[in-house]
């Protein structure tokens, strides 16, 4: 019978320090300049959005120049994912608003809005992702699929040879592949990494086949409708919107723990980890100009990656607050810590996909 999966017993005092610094950091007015800061990125995300998505319907400029059609929707297409990463993604951790229901609502709207289903999302986000980053046949965000070999542990197939030739190539569709199949695969499958024994209501499936439809019906069928927008100009707009918009999802996230830098864990005979919680959290994850407020106001404190997984429950304004607090415990307590600027990150994680062709 395999052993349970487990972390070895911190002995470091790396976080009690780390937590005692990070408390003193973050006044009551820093919360609050945080919380408001949340919100401004909510409103102007939400309302660029309303407005691009408007502007494909109420400005007759549209109607006979097929390029801005096709730059409204890659700048729609951007601001949507950028409102999933500042708003929803704190929201799922229940750190944008202190009441969970308004947590709820917004990320269920905002993640939605994206055409990938909120709910499935968050189960393998919280409960696997986050559980055991970087672990095989634990993390979810890792799981092994035929196409791309994205840990040493996995299945080598003759095709890897060259997926780091044809990576870029597939990342182009992700997107798409998610809305259209990736959901679909995770609503049949019983076992995925560490979740055993799915299961999934016929509503629960209805649910995710509704708002796919809900989904497709706003962005494609309304402006085929109700505008003089050619179809195959509206056609074109979406799949170029989808090929720009997963190369930037894949592009900032995947070098978050997919790179050289970056460790894989392997569990021993007796099911422990070769970490405990903390230092795994470090030893598995890469940040890119984790202290750049524009950073941060981008990419949602995706980009400050060791901090995120140390203090999820803290909402990413504060991050780049506490990264250099982070950097020097780590330093103290002989605890890696990875950092690239993100061009030399996005480079680690195609050097990585060739180690592995190998």
């Amino acid at each position: 019978m395999k052993s349970k999966i487990k972390f070895k017993k911190a002995v470091s005092p790396f976080y009690s320090e780390l937590r005692e610094e990070v408390n003193i950091l973050l006044t009551d007015d820093v919360i609050r300049k945080a919380g408001r800061l949340l919100i401004l990125k909510f409103v102007s995300y939400s309302l660029a959005f309303l407005v691009l998505y408007a502007n494909i319907f109420f400005n007759p400029y549209m109607e006979n120049k097929g390029w801005a059609v096709i730059l409204n929707y890659i700048l729609l297409g951007l601001t949507g994912i950028l409102l999933a990463f500042n708003c929803s993604h704190d929201c799922v951790h229940n750190t944008f608003s202190k009441y969970k229901k308004i947590n709820w609502i917004i990320y269920y709207i905002t993640f939605n809005l994206q055409g990938v289903n909120a709910r499935l999302w968050k189960k393998r986000h919280i409960v696997s992702h986050h559980v055991f980053p970087n672990v095989d046949g634990c993390d979810a965000d890792i799981d092994d699929n035929i196409f791309i070999r994205l840990s040493a542990s996995q299945v080598k197939r003759k095709m890897h040879s060259y997926q780091h030739l044809y990576a870029t190539v597939l990342y182009c569709f992700y997107t798409l592949h998610w809305i259209l199949i990736k959901d679909f695969i995770y609503v049949r499958k019983k076992e995925l990494a560490n979740l055993r024994n799915q299961s999934h209501s016929w509503m629960s499936v209805a649910e995710v086949v509704i708002l796919k439809l809900a989904y497709f019906t706003y962005m494609l069928i309304l402006p085929v409708i109700f505008t003089d927008i050619p179809v195959l100009t509206i056609l074109t707009a979406f799949l170029v919107m989808h090929l720009t918009i997963s190369l930037f999802f894949v592009l900032t996230l995947i070098i978050s723990h997919l790179s050289l830098e970056t460790d894989f864990p392997k569990a021993d005979e007796n099911g422990y980890l070769p970490y405990d919680y903390y230092e795994h959290q470090l030893a598995v994850s890469l940040d890119y100009h984790p202290t750049s407020r524009l950073a941060n106001w981008i990419f949602g404190g995706f980009n400050s990656h060791a901090a995120h997984h140390l203090f999820p429950g803290l909402p990413h304004t504060v991050y780049t607050i506490i990264t250099p607090a982070i950097k020097k415990a780590a330093v103290r307590n002989n605890f890696p810590y990875h950092e690239k600027s993100i061009v030399n990150a996005v480079l680690s994680h195609y050097q990585y996909l060739r180690k592995l062709s190998k």
